[in-house]
């Protein structure tokens, strides 16, 4: 048995750490490689889902920057010139999410979480059904 195989389901934390100076240490033969290959995935995941997430913020505030300024406020423009900003780091930083916004269904996706965000912010139910 590896050392301390089981910490991965008790503190992941801890087995990160442990993996880590395995792999430092040149042990490879002790590491959890399947946890390994796991962990890895899951952290393409996370990478797409934020900003999967920040696209749809993005679209939301967008939609919401279309309201008569009396009723939406001037922070719509801050707030989607960040959004743009932390979309844009993002991409610079793992560039292979650029290859969802050519994805329809990705798209589709992001598109519905989008409305249903600035219609539950906005009272609003007048918004496009796909995007334009």
């Amino acid at each position: 048995m590896r050392a301390n195989q089981n910490s991965y389901d008790n503190d992941v934390i801890a087995w990160a750490n442990e993996q880590a100076r395995l792999l430092r240490a040149g042990r490879f033969d002790a590491l959890d490689i399947e946890h390994i290959a796991d962990e890895i995935e899951d952290v393409g995941k996370s990478e797409q889902r934020e900003f999967d997430r920040r696209v749809a913020a993005l679209v939301a505030h967008l939609f919401k920057w279309q309201i008569p300024p009396e009723q939406s406020g001037k922070v719509w423009g801050v707030i989607i010139g960040y959004q743009r900003d932390a979309i844009a780091r993002r991409l610079k930083r793992t560039p292979s999410l650029k290859a969802s916004l050519n994805d329809r269904e990705w798209l589709a996706g992001v598109w519905c979480d989008a409305v249903s965000q600035a219609a539950q912010e906005t009272g609003l139910g007048d918004f496009p059904e796909s995007c334009p």
